[in-house]
């Protein structure tokens, strides 16, 4: 009998992304006994108990904070994200916030707001007002683009469509950003000298202790004076105190962000939206569809594609008999691995293994059945976080 495999659904997940599991192997609810699988959006996990039973997480977004990744990781379970798929619904966000504030757009609908409609004396009161909310145009602006993954990318593209110059810092970017950047990016040394030489800065930085409070009174000083800052990433990438401060001293025009807080929503100079940067529809399926396909490939065949804490594996099956096993990166673990098959006279087919800082993991295709006393054997092996036989006959 085909194995069938309990998905727990938290929150609303894009009935278009669970339907990428089919019936007849999954089962998905939002009630779920001793759940394979979870997959969730913004549902904290850190203040609830996981089951033992779970094999995978996914989370329908790119940040993971509200996962106890170290503690999944302990139990041999991948945590997976879908980088890139709210990337074109957060880079539109990002080119309407610049556009509220050169344009003085929220002032403006707040004056005209509170025009009593009836005043026979409104078009005058207009015509006259307007001038307090007068702005300025973005094209032949610099921007300033921290972070060159694909939403990076992708703004910084935008931009330069609209006429803007566009400087990039990224000490960390990928091969495949690196590729998709647009040519007339010009490339930053230092984050100093991006904020040096940009009237909007535009941050897309994931929130670790290298980038904690990267925007401070420090990087402030060494601002244009009068630039825009633009905050989508993180709220703990800036120092809200330095960035008031800022405000105060007028080194910063304004500041926009996702991400409201009792410090900086009654600033006149600030313009935060309530964390709307993957909230369309289109972000919302895209998420829900890949990481749905991701858990889905590694409850059936073991493979890891786009998951926080383990390495990226993927090996097209030879064979009707798969082990998958996690184990802490230490050495000699594929010796025992290998060991243990070989002393049971089980011939490996293919094999692939590659680690991820504390994590390793290996996928190895047998010409056999495995009996249950191999796979006990090398759950045994002191190191072994997991292991799973994946047949795909009985």
């Amino acid at each position: 009998m085909t194995e069938q495999f309990k998905v727990l659904v938290l929150n609303n997940v894009s009935q278009n992304g669970l339907k990428r599991m089919p019936a007849e192997r999954f089962a998905c609810a939002k009630e779920v006994e001793k759940p394979d699988a979870i997959l969730l959006r913004s549902a904290d996990l850190h203040s609830v108990e996981i089951a033992k039973s779970v094999l995978a997480i996914g989370r329908a977004g790119s940040g993971t904070n509200n996962i106890p990744v170290k503690a999944m990781s302990e139990r041999g379970v991948p945590v997976f994200n879908a980088p890139g798929a709210n990337a074109n619904a957060v880079k539109e966000l990002v080119l309407a916030g610049m556009l509220l504030a050169a344009r003085n757009i929220g002032g403006a609908i707040k004056f005209v707001s509170a025009l009593d409609p009836q005043d026979p004396e409104m078009e005058k009161k207009v015509e006259s007002g307007k001038k307090t909310y007068a702005g300025y145009e973005l094209n032949g602006h610099t921007l300033g683009v921290v972070g060159l993954g694909k939403i990076g990318c992708l703004v910084a593209d935008a931009a330069i469509k609209l006429g803007m110059h566009v400087i990039g810092y990224d000490p960390e970017i990928t091969v495949d950003a690196a590729w998709s950047l647009p040519s007339q990016v010009k490339k930053a040394n230092s984050l100093s000298d991006v904020l040096k030489n940009s009237n909007f800065i535009t941050l897309h930085v994931p929130l670790v202790d290298a980038t904690r409070k990267m925007i401070n009174a420090e990087t402030i000083e060494q601002m244009k004076h009068g630039g825009v800052l633009l905050n989508f990433s993180r709220d703990g990438v800036v120092d809200e105190a330095a960035v008031l401060a800022g405000l105060e001293s007028r080194q910063i025009a304004t500041y926009v962000c996702d991400f409201p807080s009792a410090h900086v929503n009654s600033h006149p100079h600030v313009i935060a939206l309530p964390h709307l940067g993957a909230s369309t529809r289109e972000a919302e399926e895209n998420c829900a569809i890949m990481v749905a396909d991701q858990v889905r490939d590694y409850l059936l065949d073991g493979n890891i594609v786009n998951s926080v804490n383990f390495p990226s594996v993927v090996m097209p099956r030879e064979s009707a008999f798969r082990i998958a096993v996690a184990n802490a990166n230490v050495p000699n673990m594929v010796g025992q691995i290998t060991a243990a098959m070989a002393d049971a006279k089980l011939n490996i087919h293919n094999m692939m293994n590659k680690s991820k800082k504390d994590v390793a993991y290996t996928l190895l295709d047998v010409d056999s059945k495995v009996p249950k006393k191999v796979i006990d054997a090398i759950a045994r092996i002191e190191g072994v976080l997991a292991v799973r036989y994946l047949p795909t006959e009985a």
